[in-house]
């Protein structure tokens, strides 16, 4: 599956997070991703994005998780021979990658119409932060609370919390990515390029989801309730066991809750008006919570998830990174690269399997 894009050439010409995360993907499965560089402003800005523990003459980790099995060049896109030298790339390349601001393509000369007109069946794929005709600057932290993720996000009686990772940028890079993907099996059918573009604004307002829609059909504003889930409990409800350790319960279906209650000996609570359906436990939630937590304190972490988990009941221990980097699942996506003389190591993108039946 490695090499299932090799012979496919694509030119990134975005910086940051989104468009570089859609380049590796391709990266990873065999295409040759030449990524072009600033070269008047040192390169991609994330490359200077370092950790206070990091040295500054080092490639950032930040740079690295998104910038795997790249060829990279640095042009100056505003003189005639960095133009030259992309066009020159373009005349072979199969897809194209931006994320340019309004007009700043067309500045630069590097806009649609103009490589298409040297390529005709190129893949032109286009990010932007709120739309084609939007020159609002944009950053994921941004996104998130025009989007109403920051305002969902938090405790009860706290402030508005981002989400630590830039997952708008991650989500944006995956409807890019389906684009490209179509783009690709249309020019297989037709054999003409095309243009495709999407923006960050539009894939967060798309992952909304479930939550959008609690607004669209019943009206519900989401309040910040931590980690709890509106429409369910106990799911994302968290509670401390015997040894300390915070672990997290996801009771989505009824059975959950009975097998839950069994486990603890007080199957009365499946009978107890407060708590018999899943309706009148999300409006009983508090008081449910108390009677639990003071069982979930009579066991350790890890007996407590071995136990349930034989019973199928959804629990998860919430881990830090190290922790989560400790289990020998993880260590298969994993990958590993020499950047600039910088040791890299970054998580796959592309971490789905793809078989075929035997012959």
């Amino acid at each position: 599956m490695n090499n299932i894009f090799k012979g496919l050439k694509i030119i990134e010409l975005s910086s940051v997070l989104a468009g570089p995360a859609v380049g590796m993907f391709f990266a990873e499965l065999g295409a040759t991703v030449i990524k072009v560089e600033n070269s008047k402003t040192n390169g991609d800005v994330t490359r200077t994005w370092h950790l206070p523990t990091e040295n500054p003459e080092n490639v950032s980790a930040y740079y690295a998780s998104v910038n795997f099995n790249k060829k990279v060049i640095y042009l100056d896109l505003s003189s005639k021979k960095g133009r030259k030298s992309v066009y020159n790339l373009i005349e072979d390349a199969d897809i194209i990658i931006t994320n340019y601001k309004k007009g700043a393509a067309e500045k630069l000369k590097m806009d649609y119409p103009r490589l298409s007109a040297i390529k005709p069946d190129l893949i032109y794929a286009h990010l932007t932060g709120f739309g084609l005709n939007s020159d609002r600057p944009a950053f994921d932290v941004v996104l998130q609370a025009e989007a109403g993720f920051m305002f969902m996000c938090g405790e009860k009686a706290g402030m508005p919390v981002k989400m630590p990772v830039a997952l708008i940028d991650i989500l944006a890079a995956h409807h890019l990515k389906e684009g490209i993907l179509v783009g690709l099996i249309e020019r297989l059918k037709t054999g003409k390029g095309s243009f495709i573009t999407t923006s960050l604004y539009e894939a967060a307002i798309a992952s909304l989801a479930n939550q959008a829609a609690n607004w669209l059909m019943a009206g519900h504003v989401p309040q910040r309730m931590g980690s709890q889930h509106p429409n369910i409990a106990p799911y994302g409800d968290v509670f401390h066991t015997k040894d300390d350790k915070a672990v997290v319960i996801a009771c989505g279906t009824q059975r959950h809750f009975v097998l839950l209650c069994r486990y603890f000996g007080i199957e009365n609570l499946c009978s107890d008006e407060r708590f018999i359906s899943n309706k009148n436990r999300v409006a009983n939630r508090k008081e449910l919570n108390a009677i639990l937590d003071l069982h979930f304190q009579k066991k350790d972490r890890d007996e407590l998830i071995n136990e349930l988990t034989e019973l199928q009941v959804p629990i998860g221990a919430i881990r830090n990174m190290q922790e989560v980097f400790d289990n020998p699942a993880c260590q298969s996506l994993i990958l590993e690269e020499a950047l600039d003389e910088t040791h890299t190591r970054r998580v796959k993108t592309a971490i789905f399997e793809l078989n075929h039946p035997p012959e």
